[in-house]
């Protein structure tokens, strides 16, 4: 038996579910889990279903596309570990909390690879016998610093990509490689703070809160899908230091709830918005 996730997102329209579900059942295959929104501002229809039993995957999609009205998206996507590639620069605490949750089952990857543009985190690497790519960014121009990159990304076929504090921005050619399957985190609550120095001009604000946010990469800097959040509260005697301290545990735990989310399968992108179930 096996077990995948079909992903419905298409326009609005009476008993989509009873079709939908209608269609599965015809195909002998058992609902696990059922899950469904409707972005009424939109017209938009979005639903999840974890299925079970002996797939005729190409029939089963025909199928489903008979009952869909127009502008219909479908997908069936199979259950289970996802390969990931991790991009790096100097901070080892969202790279560290990745490894050791995958080491330990408790995120659905494999992490196939890292890459860095400088070595220091390589004996991280190393400690979980993962191959560390180090290609430096020094005297090439960001094309060809880029293309370097991508040829040992395309090396291990990932699923997806992850950005665990990697300080340098993709162009858009790099982008259009793997389109929504770029994974950032943002060490700032967006759309606050976008860029460089986060806690620093959060500091100069004062805030009362501070946070992250993880996100599919777009060409807009800091302003692709937003996939997961969170915030903890500080108060007047933080100096930008301290806030940046605090903020790291932040960073790890949201990029870690946000990959686990997508790779279960949980995150729908549409336009620049995100349904997660």
């Amino acid at each position: 038996m096996q077990q995948k996730v079909l992903i419905t997102d298409c326009a609005d329209a009476p008993g989509l579910i009873t079709k939908i579900t209608g269609v599965c059942y015809q195909h002998g295959l058992n609902i696990i889990k059922n899950s469904e929104f409707v972005d009424n501002a939109q017209g938009r229809f979005f639903m999840r279903t974890e299925l079970e039993g002996a797939f005729d995957e190409t029939q089963f999609l025909a199928d489903i596309d008979e009952v869909l009205p127009p502008q219909r998206h479908c997908k069936l996507v199979e259950k289970g570990v996802k390969r990931i590639v991790v991009m790096v620069t100097k901070e080892a605490h969202c790279l560290g909390d990745l490894l050791m949750k995958a080491y330990y089952g408790g995120l659905d990857v494999e992490i196939t690879a890292i890459v860095g543009n400088y070595d220091t985190l390589k004996p991280l690497a190393d400690k979980f016998d993962i191959p560390f790519y180090y290609v430096s960014h020094d005297g090439l121009t960001r094309h060809d610093h880029e293309q370097q990159v991508l040829e040992i990304i395309a090396s291990h076929q990932p699923d997806y990509l992850v950005l665990a504090k990697y300080m340098r921005v993709l162009t858009p050619e790099f982008v259009e490689q793997y389109p929504n399957r770029i994974i950032n985190i943002h060490h700032s609550f967006l759309p606050a703070f976008i860029g460089a120095a986060p806690y620093r001009q959060a500091w100069e604000r004062g805030v009362k809160i501070i946070g992250a946010t993880a996100h599919f990469v777009n060409n807009c800097l800091d302003e692709g899908p937003i996939i997961k959040q969170d915030v903890i509260p500080v108060d007047h005697s933080y100096s930008a230091e301290e806030l940046a301290k605090c903020g790291r545990d932040v960073e790890k735990s949201v990029l870690s709830k946000a990959l686990q989310l997508v790779m279960q399968e949980d995150v729908i992108v549409y336009g620049n918005k995100t349904v997660v179930f």
